[in-house]
């Protein structure tokens, strides 16, 4: 096992091919800024922000995967606004869970009756305290 995002497990074996690439990981600092009259402004460090990942999983029945079926239960997991560990490596990301913000669905690949046979979805990812 690669890693997971709550149930969704990335996975490479004889079967099944479920990975992800594209990972960003961005994290800020969140600043106030205060105006003095004729002077440049002050700043402040209010603390940091929330961290966001970004990464791309892509599906294909030559390796296993039901497209569509994948992509339907990160459409619920999104929904849900549940909040899940992601973890890779045996190691948790971040400092606690992590909740879907978007998603972005392609559909590359479509056979003769519909059926989406290869597709990828971009996962933002943002860090939930």
């Amino acid at each position: 096992m690669i890693g997971a995002l709550g149930n969704v497990v990335f996975v490479v074996s004889a079967e099944t091919v479920r990975t992800f690439d594209k990972f960003e990981r961005s994290s800020e600092g969140r600043w106030a800024k205060h105006e003095i009259h004729l002077q440049k402004p002050k700043s402040e460090f209010l603390g940091p922000d929330l961290d966001v990942i970004t990464f791309e999983i892509r599906f294909d029945v030559a390796y296993g995967i039901n497209p569509r079926k994948e992509m339907d239960e990160l459409i619920a997991l999104a929904r849900s606004g549940e909040a899940v560990p992601l973890v890779i490596g045996g190691k948790g990301i971040g400092v606690n869970k992590w909740v879907i913000k978007s998603q972005v669905q392609k559909w590359t690949h479509i056979d003769n009756r519909g059926n989406v046979l290869i597709s990828s979805v971009e996962l933002t990812l943002e860090e939930y305290i």
